[in-house]
């Protein structure tokens, strides 16, 4: 008895079904590469803008913006910045002048809180090279992570910054 064991190999055509699924793997890794670099150029482009504000801040203000984030469960807006150069940046940190946050999607103003005791809650002292200072606006629930906001303290604005 013998048997019939098949010892021959896969037809040409089984072998291109074969390689099919190999071929659509490497066509999606080409297609995703390709999107990546677009995505990296269309990125770096975008930044470039951001990069020229945030320089033109710190040659004009004398600060450089590290945060701006939802606190105390999202009824306060913390806004933190560091002083590279304290005679330019002495402007805010002036208490007579007031400081606002603008939610550009409402329109909605919000305003720092003053209490009794502390009073504005916002630095006043004088500036000092390197030091990171702070300031906290009242969110009625306004304010949401992701929303663009603008800060305005006397004539210092700064526009389209987007809250963690």
């Amino acid at each position: 008895m013998t048997e019939n064991v098949a010892t021959t190999s896969p037809s040409k055509t089984q072998q291109r079904v074969l390689k099919l699924p190999a071929l659509i793997v490497a066509l999606f890794l080409v297609f995703l590469l390709v999107q990546k670099i677009d995505f990296e150029g269309a990125a770096a482009q975008q930044a470039s803008e951001p990069v020229t504000k945030a320089k033109g801040m710190e040659e004009t203000w004398g600060i450089r913006i590290q945060s701006i984030r939802l606190t105390a469960h999202g009824r306060m807006v913390d806004f933190r910045y560091r002083v590279l150069d304290p005679e330019k940046a002495e402007a805010l940190f002036v208490r007579k002048t007031n400081a606002y946050l603008l939610d550009q999607a409402s329109g909605k103003v919000l305003a720092v809180p003053t209490t009794a005791k502390v009073g504005p809650l916002r630095t006043s002292n004088r500036p000092q090279q390197g030091r990171v200072y702070w300031m906290f606006f009242r969110n009625p629930g306004v304010v949401k992570a992701g929303s663009k906001v603008t800060i305005m303290i006397g004539e210092f604005k700064a526009e389209n910054l987007v809250v963690e």
